[in-house]
């Protein structure tokens, strides 16, 4: 699939107030979050790279011990391994994510949220 439509994609819950559609490719994988107001990224580490744009709202985002408050055109990297983390002052906050390698973690989670109908009740 060499083009995708970003506002198209099946969006699945990462947690409370934010959700993502995926594409993935062999090397790399491009998350499209989306969070409302107050959403907080938890904090947390992959062993996976990350690199993000900020395309609107403002993000409070950590990375180690550093701090911004990133705004629409801001870019960030996030080193392997690195603890990160964040809370969204104003929504809605979208972001482009990109990983490398892919989160297999995502990927799974998103395959099965895309082959669920949705009229499957969760108990």
């Amino acid at each position: 699939m060499p083009f995708v439509r970003a506002e198209a994609l099946p969006k699945m819950q990462l947690f409370p107030g934010a959700q993502s559609g995926l594409v993935a490719g062999q090397q790399l994988m491009l998350s499209f979050l989306e969070m409302e107001t107050g959403a907080r990224v938890p904090e947390h580490s992959h062993p996976h790279e990350q690199a993000g744009l900020m395309l609107a709202g403002r993000l409070r985002f950590r990375i180690g011990g550093e701090e911004q408050v990133l705004v629409p055109g801001d870019a960030f990297l996030v080193p392997s391994d690195m603890v990160h983390s964040g809370e969204v002052l104003e929504g809605p906050a979208r972001v482009l994510d990109i990983f490398s390698p892919p989160r297999q973690d995502y990927i799974e989670k998103y395959n099965n949220y895309t082959q669920t109908a949705p009229e499957t009740l969760w108990k």
